[in-house]
């Protein structure tokens, strides 16, 4: 039996989306940092919709939610979402992943049946993901309202999160590209639901959450695999990949003790 740790990638892998490449190379950057080997897959979100998902699911050791949304289906990326959560299989959330981790427990753990995201334009009553109110200065002509390295991003103390950069760490600066964010008006799912918010923007922004009570669940709006280098793999890729890795290595054994 292999010793590779398997990941699976939720979402629609674009050849045209540099977020994706990035998201395939951070992993391999976190791999040998951590002197282990990755193997990654992409999952179509319409393949989590189909009867047998659930026991492909299994096969994975954690799982990202990537960029990318809209994704070709709604349904598929929260069901993808909603087995990590319900099963506590290591999770990772980024830009879109993260928004779609807020719809997932919004739905299935708050029953806010209709909560969605605006972008999807589907008349709801409930839009917890909106546009990004307050855009970054100075960017480039026709590039997302949230773009490029965005500076002061306040770490929660004492949280997971935290700790992946360093228990001295205050603020952090961080990679966007993303024209949707979380509605201040729904803030108090963050709780309600389990997922406290770990990090904010300069203006008090939810820009990740993460669950105290999972092995690993974190999700954040800005991109780690933007900055990730192999000289310099991002933190918070190297603590999902080492949780991942270690829960390979439990279901091992769980397994060769049945």
């Amino acid at each position: 039996m292999s010793d590779a740790v398997r990941i699976g990638i939720l979402g629609d892998f674009n050849a045209d989306f540099r977020s994706h490449h990035s998201t395939n190379d951070t992993l391999q950057h976190a791999a040998r940092k951590l002197g282990t080997e990755i193997k990654s897959e992409w999952l179509a979100t319409s393949s989590l919709t189909k009867s047998d998902a659930e026991k492909k699911l299994e096969g994975f050791d954690g799982f990202w939610a990537a960029p990318g949304s809209p994704y070709k289906s709604f349904d598929g990326m929260l069901k993808g979402i909603e087995f990590a959560r319900r099963r506590d299989w290591p999770f990772l959330g980024t830009c879109g992943g993260f928004q779609y981790a807020f719809i997932e427990f919004a739905r299935n753990v708050l029953n806010i049946a209709d909560a969605d995201s605006a972008e999807n334009n589907s008349g709801s009553k409930n839009i917890i993901i909106y546009p990004v109110a307050c855009p970054v200065p100075d960017r480039k002509p026709g590039s997302h309202k949230l773009s490029g390295a965005v500076p002061n991003i306040r770490l929660r103390p004492g949280s997971y999160l935290q700790s992946f950069y360093g228990k001295d760490k205050e603020t952090v600066t961080e990679e966007f590209i993303c024209n949707f964010e979380i509605n201040p008006d729904f803030e108090w799912t963050t709780m309600e639901a389990g997922f406290p918010v770990v990090a904010r923007g300069p203006q008090g922004e939810i820009r990740a959450i993460e669950s105290p009570t999972h092995r690993f669940f974190v999700a954040t709006l800005f991109q780690p695999q933007l900055s990730s280098t192999e000289k310099d793999p991002h933190p918070v890729v190297l603590a999902f990949v080492q949780a991942a890795a270690d829960w390979g290595r439990k279901k091992l054994d769980d397994s060769v003790l049945e």
